[in-house]
């Protein structure tokens, strides 16, 4: 029997979610239910996507197998107290929020349940996501691997130890904009040595794809890809001379920890 999946919230996350398992054909569109605060967001993703319109979140707790918690932080202790008496016994609900520990949401559902704490980037809506994932002890083996493959439909998945939980998502989902910085910077380079900025960005994002795939592939230590572009007085290294002189690395580490100091509170 397929698993309905249900959705809390129908964010961007949400959507960008919705829209990896539907492209990838891990769920079809009539086993997919959303609510949302704003009927117009819903009747968007149910135009775009053919995924069904709950009532309210109490029905997607009750119809769902997998149920996302696709709210922000401040929401759950309310959503929660909403759904609690409802959530089917056997359900496995996904925590996408950053700074709620299963822990926590243990306590307010007051009673056991199948938890999973996941923290998704937005690239899962062209299949290239990553998503970290953690879970409680009532996830069976079975269903930890199903989890696993459903993030896997849109890019990959890393199950890791809750304790990281807060560095993935620093290093893993919010990188991606430290990456769009980096491809905007280097499109408005080539603008001013006079390449029009379509041809700019598709250059730079290419760039980015082919260096990140080079990794994930190889399996070779990034630092020895850099020096295997930069020959001896060549060009490169006055580049990377020239990012370092700037403080490239160290402020990058900066934007992880501001990021996790901030998760911490």
């Amino acid at each position: 029997m397929k698993r309905t999946i249900g959705f809390i919230g129908s964010g961007k996350m949400a959507e960008a979610i919705i829209g990896g398992m539907v492209k990838a054909e891990y769920a079809q569109p009539e086993n997919i239910y959303a609510s949302n605060r704003t009927m117009p967001k819903l009747l968007d993703l149910k135009v775009t996507y053919g995924i069904q319109v709950a009532e309210d979140n109490k029905d997607v707790a009750k119809k769902c197998d997998i149920v996302f918690l696709s709210i922000t932080p401040d929401k759950y202790p309310a959503v929660i107290a909403e759904i609690k008496d409802v959530i089917k016994e056997e359900a496995i609900i996904i925590m996408i929020a950053a700074g709620q520990t299963i822990a926590q949401t243990e306590e307010r559902f007051n009673k056991k349940l199948k938890l999973v704490k996941a923290m998704p980037n937005t690239p899962v809506l062209v299949g290239e996501g990553l998503t970290s994932i953690s879970f409680n002890e009532l996830v069976t083996s079975e269903e930890q691997q199903e989890i696993k493959r459903l993030f896997e439909s849109f890019g990959k998945a890393e199950i890791i130890d809750e304790s990281l939980m807060d560095t993935a998502s620093a290093v893993g989902g919010s990188s991606p904009a430290f990456v769009y910085m980096y491809m905007e910077a280097l499109a408005d380079a080539a603008v001013l040595n006079g390449m029009p900025r379509s041809q700019a960005y598709k250059v730079a994002a290419q760039a980015v794809l082919g260096a990140a795939k080079m990794v994930l592939e190889t399996g070779i230590h990034p630092g020895i890809l850099k020096d295997e572009v930069c020959s001896p007085g060549g060009t490169t290294i006055q580049s990377v001379a020239s990012l370092e002189d700037s403080g490239f690395r160290s402020s990058v580490i900066k934007a992880v920890q501001v990021n996790l100091d901030k998760l911490k509170g």
